[in-house]
């Protein structure tokens, strides 16, 4: 290999590698020019595999007449189902060289006869850390190529896959930075609408407690009923809203505890009476007493998200079990309630994303910030929460806390 023939293709590479990351298409069609050139083929593809349609297609191309014909014939998108050459290499990983083409029996009928290639080197296209599509360079003469020149195509498929792989990564991180700032601006806007409406809530709730209270004292039992309805409605709206404005002071650090001692085993155990019902009754284990130092009023938040999703997702007659219990650990001893349901279990698929806001089940008409918040407001108290099992057989979570004499 002399100078003269190194030069050229080491500049060529430098090239490729100076592409600019930005669109996958146009950046692969300069690719497959500059390879033209340096190769002098009349045409060069650059396939990637369509896995949606099991088909190689010709994603950049060189700017070539044999080029232009290939795409005018289809010959562009080459399903894995009809075979020939490119496909070969492709599923086989083998590179390929021919200066006979005319008279290779696996190559595609159209390949031969209809665009009239006659000289073909195929390489396999590694992107990442897989192989994605073939890099091919062909001509209409006999006997073109050589074995130099498929070593040297090897090397730059490497090359090629590179900036492949440059340009997709650069495409994923602005995608995820317009994601983010949408996600940003919307929860932004989400918060200042949930500060508008509180406003509104007190007025609301003092003016549907006189209607209570006049109903009462008329005797109106339709009024009473619809009137505790109304307050119902406006307690599930006003937990809505806390739940929004808490996760704005959570991300912009205004959020603090008011630890004081408490009696963790009467909160767990008020919190089982108050949400039990005869169809779906809430049962707890623990002792009679167990103090530790806690917002009390956060820790029965995080308690009653649990609770009710245990509640929602529990068949009729089946318990809803709470568990307190101390727990030795090497840094000092912690105190774990375990909310456990007979239900279905949640989705595989959710169980990833469980804990991230706006994650709700195909049933759920919230707007998926509970399990959010609540192991945020764990981990304010410098505990954990995890959801240790779900199977066909229910589901339990574990609140575990530090556990801190007063």
């Amino acid at each position: 290999m002399d100078a003269g023939w190194a030069d050229p293709r080491l500049r060529a590479l430098e090239q490729l590698l100076a592409l600019p990351a930005a669109e996958l298409r146009p950046t692969l069609d300069t690719a497959g020019q500059l390879i033209s050139e340096l190769l002098r083929a009349e045409k060069v593809d650059v396939f990637l595999i369509e896995h949606s349609t099991q088909t190689l297609v010709a994603v950049g191309t060189s700017q070539t007449p044999l080029a232009h014909l290939q795409k005018s014939l289809g010959l562009d998108r080459m399903p894995l189902a009809n075979g020939g050459r490119a496909v070969q290499v492709y599923e086989t990983e083998t590179p390929f060289i021919s200066g006979r083409l005319e008279e290779d029996p696996d190559e595609l009928p159209g390949i031969k006869h209809r665009l009239g290639v006659r000289s073909s080197l195929m390489v396999p296209l590694p992107i990442g850390m897989e192989t994605r599509g073939v890099l091919a360079v062909s001509s209409a003469r006999n006997d073109f190529f050589t074995e130099h020149d498929l070593s040297f195509l090897q090397a730059v498929a490497r090359w090629v896959g590179m900036v492949a792989h440059r340009v997709e990564l650069g495409q994923e991180l602005t995608k995820l930075a317009v994601k983010q700032a949408r996600r940003k601006a919307a929860e932004e806007l989400i918060t200042v609408l949930a500060h508008d409406m509180a406003n509104h809530l007190l007025p609301l709730q003092a003016r549907i407690q006189l209607i209570q209270r006049r109903a009462a004292r008329n005797n109106a039992q339709e009024d009473v009923r619809d009137a505790a309805g109304a307050a119902a409605s406006l307690r599930s709206l006003t937990r809505l809203i806390n739940d929004l404005l808490d996760v704005g002071r959570l991300d912009q650090g205004l959020f603090s505890l008011r630890p004081q001692p408490v009696d963790l085993a009467g909160l767990v155990r008020e919190l089982a009476t108050t949400a039990s019902t005869p169809e779906r009754p809430v049962r707890f284990e623990g002792p009679e007493e167990l103090v530790t130092v806690a917002d009390p009023d956060r820790v029965r938040q995080v308690l009653e998200n649990l609770v009710a999703n245990a509640l929602k997702h529990s068949p009729q007659g089946r318990s809803v079990d709470l568990a307190l219990r101390t727990q030795p650990r090497p840094e000092g001893a912690w105190v774990q309630v375990s909310v456990s349901d007979q239900g279905p279990g949640i989705p595989a698929e959710l169980v990833p994303t469980l804990f991230e806001r706006f994650t709700r089940d195909p049933g759920s008409t919230g707007l998926g910030l509970g399990l959010y918040l609540a192991r945020r407001l764990a981990e304010a108290h410098g505990g954990t929460l995890e959801v240790v099992a779900t199977s066909q057989a229910g589901t339990r979570f574990e609140l575990s806390l530090p556990l801190v004499a007063g």
